[in-house]
């Protein structure tokens, strides 16, 4: 089968090759995928530069990408056979692994194939792994979300996109940041109630005009530089789940007392720690947010396999918005 892989970490367009490489066989548990598309991620892109300074290799070859979709074409042993043919999307699929989804076919476990639902397209799904589980786990660790409040931080972003769709599908008003103008349009087709420009002076003040009484739960890609803004608009006893914070050796400063006194929570979410148990519900409730309708991810640009290094570039300048994938 061709695959896009890397044999040392660097650079894109150094380092990432189009090949021929053996077809997986499906395990015990498993499942053969044919792919049809690979979305790519931040991690990915991180994990093949040496973000955080680590340039060993964790495997001799890596074939890089977390999230894909297809539809299987062979089980493994103690897999129903009635899953060969199965339209699904996949997430995780090269955690722990060589093995991910910028290929023809990857064989993971079963489930980490998880059925599309029906009507929603192959491109939709190869959307909802990494950020649509890193969303649902930012809302929904603390429960229910109807008559809630919500800040999504950077409603423009893969993850933000998906909060905010999440959150209003669940029953929650939604103020979203965003700082530039095709930002705001994915956010509002997301349906935000509220769009502030985090540029802006008075942005805070729109914030607490928007939810007077205070924010009910943050969900936060830039935890030190937003901290006192959250702190400043959360509820006593509201809650902050944070997936990023900027540079990988970021050392925030915590004001441990005034945070005790305000009773606030935080979660810092990283999707491929999350409890098996969490893994399940993001992804029956992402497939039931998608089968009503609610939960459309926003593809940025869709490339053949063989320009697999231009995407990543893509994803690292910060200037795209919305998800990259890689046609099989």
């Amino acid at each position: 089968m061709k695959a896009v892989y890397y044999d040392r970490k660097g650079p894109a367009h150094e380092v990432l090759q189009l090949g021929n490489v053996p077809d997986p066989e499906p395990g015990p548990g498993e499942v053969r995928v044919r792919l049809r598309f690979s979305g790519i991620n931040p991690t990915d892109t991180k994990q093949r530069g040496a973000w955080d300074g680590n340039r060993e290799m964790p495997f001799p070859r890596v074939i890089p990408h977390q999230d894909g979709s297809g539809a299987i074409d062979k089980v493994g042993a103690g897999v129903p056979a009635s899953r060969a043919g199965e339209r699904v999307w996949i997430y995780e699929a090269q955690r722990g692994r060589a093995f991910g989804t910028a290929a023809e076919c990857v064989a993971i476990a079963a489930e980490n194939a998880v059925p599309l639902p029906e009507g929603a397209s192959f491109e939709t799904g190869a959307c909802l792994g990494i950020a649509g589980m890193t969303a649902h786990r930012c809302l929904f660790q603390d429960g229910g979300m109807q008559g809630r409040t919500v800040l999504v931080a950077g409603g423009g972003g893969a993850v933000g996109h998906a909060a905010i769709q999440l959150a209003k599908w669940a029953g929650a008003r939604v103020v979203t940041t965003v700082s530039r103008p095709e930002q705001e349009a994915i956010a509002r087709e997301a349906g935000a109630d509220l769009i502030v420009d985090r540029k802006q002076r008075d942005f805070s003040e729109k914030i607490k005009g928007f939810a007077p009484s205070g924010i009910d739960r943050v969900v936060e890609v830039a935890f030190e530089a937003n901290l006192e803004l959250n702190r400043s608009v959360l509820k006593p006893n509201g809650v902050i789940s944070t997936y990023s914070s900027g540079a990988p050796d970021s050392a925030p400063r915590i004001p441990f007392t005034a945070i005790m006194r305000h009773g606030i929570t935080v979660h810092f979410i990283l999707v491929y720690v999350m409890p098996r148990e969490a893994h399940a519900a993001a992804a029956a409730d992402l497939n039931a947010a998608v089968a009503a309708g609610r939960y459309r991810p926003h593809v940025a640009r869709v490339l053949p396999l063989e320009r697999a290094a231009e995407a990543h570039a893509a994803q690292e300048s910060g200037a795209t918005v919305g998800k990259l994938l890689l046609a099989l």
